[in-house]
């Protein structure tokens, strides 16, 4: 706050403390007046009821003395008179950083029992399947769904196709340290009839034809794409790279979907967590994450949850 802005808080507030007590000293009765008056303020209604310009009842004078009393004690001890600290050195800032280290030590606490253990066994243990799914819903729902569903462009992970691996030491690191895909746009290498033969291709592994020739679309493929998807086009996990053969489309199966994808590339970023959960919560968070494939067990935290256990 610089010197003018405190000036003027301070001027004003003290001014308001010296109108109130002037109003309250022009307002009594101290030269032993009787207590009732005839004199009127003027006021007139319905043509004869008046308004006696008595003083105030002396236990409302004190009331308000005593209040106008409080205000000056109250500018005293905390903060109020520009950027006066008041003598306690109270202050919001102070209050809610007293308040967020008690909470961070009760969630420390709350999460101590868990910090020793693998991910494996979390994933078994309902109250740690709890807390990971609170940990979901506040910081991957927004993207894969608060059922773990997903959605174009974000993994279903309830399906058991792990791009990056599905094995508990990889759904870890790619919770905690995050992961980037990158695939070409190869419309301008392949040309309009190019697409449309790698998309016969790409259909024909699920057993699906679709108009366009297949077995140039092959040839292309193993130019082209085979290095990251592979030879088989079952994708390889240490790249990041989906699976073609199961039918399962990170941005989406529909002919347009994947043309686009083919035609114009696709890019996705999953953000790293460990930084800013830590160590224990981003196990919880891959505990409840790999048990989403095991349908049984999310179901039953699920029950203790709504049930307030």
């Amino acid at each position: 706050m610089t010197l003018s802005h405190s000036l003027f808080i301070i001027v004003l507030t003290l001014a308001n403390i010296g109108g109130a007590l002037w109003l309250l000293w022009w307002t009594r009765r101290s030269r032993g007046e009787a207590s009732v008056t005839t004199e009127t303020t003027g006021h007139v209604w319905d043509e004869d009821l008046r308004e006696l310009n008595n003083p105030l009842p002396r236990w409302w004078l004190w009331l308000f003395i005593i209040t106008v009393a409080f205000g000056g004690v109250y500018l005293a001890l905390y903060p109020g008179l520009g950027s006066a600290k008041g003598t306690l050195g109270w202050s919001s800032a102070t209050e809610h950083d007293a308040a967020a280290r008690a909470n961070a030590a009760r969630i420390e606490q709350t999460l101590a029992p868990y910090a020793a253990r693998d991910v494996v066994a979390l994933s078994d243990d309902r109250a740690a399947l709890n807390i990971g799914r609170n940990l979901f819903l506040n910081n991957c729902a927004t993207c894969h769904g608060s059922d773990g569903g997903g959605a174009p462009g974000f993994p279903n992970l309830t399906d058991r196709d792990w791009l990056w691996g599905g094995e508990p030491d990889l759904v870890l690191a790619t919770i905690a340290n995050g992961r980037a895909g990158v695939m070409p746009g190869w419309g301008e290498a392949l040309g309009a009839r190019g697409v449309e033969d790698m998309l016969a291709y790409l259909y024909s592994l699920q057993g699906r034809d679709l108009a366009g020739d297949k077995r140039a679309g092959a040839v292309k493929y193993t130019e082209l794409c085979s290095v990251c998807h592979g030879v088989d086009a079952r994708g390889k996990p240490e790249m990041g790279t989906p699976n073609l053969t199961d039918g399962v489309w990170l941005h989406g199966g529909a002919l347009t979907s994947v043309r686009d994808s083919i035609t114009h590339g696709r890019t996705g970023t999953m953000p790293e967590h460990l930084s800013r959960l830590g160590e224990t919560r981003v196990k919880l968070l891959a505990a409840y994450v790999l048990s989403l494939s095991k349908p049984e067990a999310p179901r039953a935290a699920l029950a203790d949850v709504a049930a307030g256990q």
